[in-house]
């Protein structure tokens, strides 16, 4: 078989919608709902798909748009945000998403792109394409039973203040925290206007109906919004009508250890309710050991999340900040793509130029995506074979220049 891959035109997008779903083994066909939406919201110039050529038919989707990531330090640099990546399995193992994987990373790194992100539903895919799991995320379930807090006595809040609020002030108030949260916390991505709208369903989502979620702002001693959590509950009660319900936080921000204290204490008091499920946290969150018992909160899950690929070296270096200073010189292969080459990086300057001078490493650039937020231990990764040191010392210092006090964390799943 044989197949055409480029950006699709807007009559193509019912039949891409339609493999799309299919690929996601969702069955039926998109709606005009489905279709509106998509036309009214992404750009079709980088919506790509893969026709076959004896058939016609869409056999392959993928999608690309533009976003943000903060990297350690502060700075938001500009990434090309990969999503609706699906393969027909009539098709699959032809080479479909590598035609379309190399067209999107010639045309991110000609927009001036620093990055490639993305969330992989299967871990063995992307790093041949050089990307590198660079964030985890975890969850935990709490029994607030166990947790030893006084679930009879008010969240402390520090001179600040707890609020129960409706989704339109969510809205007003929302996208600023996030974004002083997003400047302070590497790892989290960008969220605009229609974030907001879908998550507070001032939209809705053609395929995916609302759900209506409750709402606590935390607000500190000055009256600024200094935290947020969206939360939904069940309905479970046993025979004899006892209340066994959970609550399912959708969104947690906060911008100070109080804030955190005070919403998690606050969740975790709600009369009917004897579990609480974290949704998507950071893996050193504070949640487990601010409790009294920190073994109320049972780990769910821990996996791997946000994917880095680095399609500009010397700009996604020179970005970030380091821990400490020294001077690196790094051999990166990317035989798929733009970011071999060997580079000098000066942590103490932050400065990172292309030179000739002899390696003090080597790896892939998918390593050099799983290093580049800080989380990733050079080290380890040396133990593991995908970085060799050229220099003694050089694996020891590149672990304290590129690791992180706080690990890098990415709340939204895109």
């Amino acid at each position: 078989m044989s197949a055409d891959v480029r950006p699709i035109a807007a009559s193509e997008l019912p039949a891409w919608l339609t493999t799309l779903k299919t690929g996601f083994l969702i069955p039926g066909p998109p709606t005009e709902s489905d279709v509106a939406q998509r036309a009214a919201n992404d750009d079709l110039a980088r919506m790509q798909g893969a026709f076959d050529k004896e058939t016609g038919r869409c056999v392959a989707t993928f999608r690309s748009f533009a976003q943000e990531l903060t990297v350690p330090g502060g700075a938001a640099v500009p990434c090309s945000a990969l999503s609706n990546v699906a393969v027909l399995p009539t098709h699959r193992r032809q080479g479909l998403l590598t035609r379309m994987m190399e067209a999107e990373l010639a045309a991110s790194h000609a927009r001036g792109d620093v990055l490639s992100t993305l969330i992989a539903a299967e871990y063995p895919i992307y790093g041949r394409y050089g990307y590198g799991p660079a964030t985890v995320h975890a969850e935990w379930e709490v029994d607030v039973t166990r947790t030893g807090l006084d679930r009879s006595r008010p969240a402390p809040v520090d001179g600040g203040r707890l609020d129960l609020v409706d989704a339109a002030e969510v809205r007003r108030v929302g996208p600023a925290l996030h974004e002083r949260l997003r400047a302070a916390r590497h790892g989290v991505i960008d969220r605009d206007e229609r974030w907001w709208s879908l998550t507070t369903g001032l939209e809705e989502m053609s395929h995916r109906p609302y759900k209506e979620k409750m709402y606590a702002v935390y607000r500190d001693a000055a009256g600024e919004v200094a935290g947020l959590a969206a939360y939904q509950a069940d309905d479970h009660w046993t025979d004899s009508k006892t209340p066994l319900n959970t609550v399912h936080v959708r969104d947690f921000l906060a911008l100070t250890p109080q804030a955190e204290r005070a919403l998690w204490h606050f969740l975790c008091s709600i009369d009917w309710v004897l579990k609480v499920r974290t949704g998507n946290r950071a893996p050193d969150d504070l949640l487990p050991q601010l409790l009294p018992d920190a073994r109320a909160a049972r780990p769910v899950s821990a996996a791997d999340f946000l994917w880095v690929r680095l399609l500009d070296v010397v700009r996604a270096l020179g970005a970030r900040t380091y821990a400490v200073p020294g001077v690196l010189v790094l051999d990166v292969t990317d035989p798929a793509g733009p970011a071999g080459g060997r580079y000098r990086l000066d942590a103490g300057t932050g400065a990172c130029t292309r030179t000739e001078e002899p390696a003090d490493l080597r790896l892939d650039v998918s390593a050099l995506g799983s290093l580049y937020l800080g989380d990733a231990s050079a080290v380890r990764l040396a133990a593991l074979g995908q970085v060799a040191e050229e220099r003694p010392g050089a694996v020891a210092l590149a672990d304290a220049v590129f690791r992180t006090a706080r690990r890098p964390w990415c709340p939204d799943v895109f």
